[in-house]
């Protein structure tokens, strides 16, 4: 287990349910039961709070954890952008994430490809609420 991923994964600042949310989904992993709630309030096509509650391993906690920090105050086009490079990541094996998300390459790397499905959870979720 890397170190810098339960670095990650202990940022739980955003770990709560966002009173007057405008959008919502949950999810869950048929494969081994990770479960995922996000949150969010949207103003003018930027996410201005994102909440999310998990029961989930410590890569979908790292993930999770990330993804909300970096999208605050991001517009919605952003973030299906970022949302599209990490699902490219796992299709093609080799993307990279831009400047402003190259934190997600620490947990996008090639030693967890194994763990896709626990990485893309937060991802899958946070698209589903966007469509919500």
């Amino acid at each position: 287990m890397d170190l810098e991923i339960l670095k990650i994964a202990s940022y739980t600042d955003n770990n709560k349910i966002i009173e007057g949310h405008t959008h919502i989904s949950k999810q869950k992993n048929p494969l081994c039961g990770d479960e995922m709630e996000i949150s969010l309030k949207i103003k003018d096509e930027k996410i201005v709070d994102f909440g999310y509650q998990c029961k989930s391993c410590i890569y979908c906690q790292a993930a999770v954890s990330l993804l909300s920090r970096k999208s605050i105050n991001k517009p919605i086009k952003k973030i299906k952008e970022v949302i599209g490079t990490a699902i490219s990541f796992f299709e093609k094996n080799n993307s990279s994430f831009q400047k402003e998300w190259i934190e997600f390459n620490k947990l996008f790397d090639k030693k967890n490809l194994s763990r896709k499905e626990c990485l893309m959870l937060p991802f899958k979720t946070l698209l589903k609420a966007l469509k919500s």
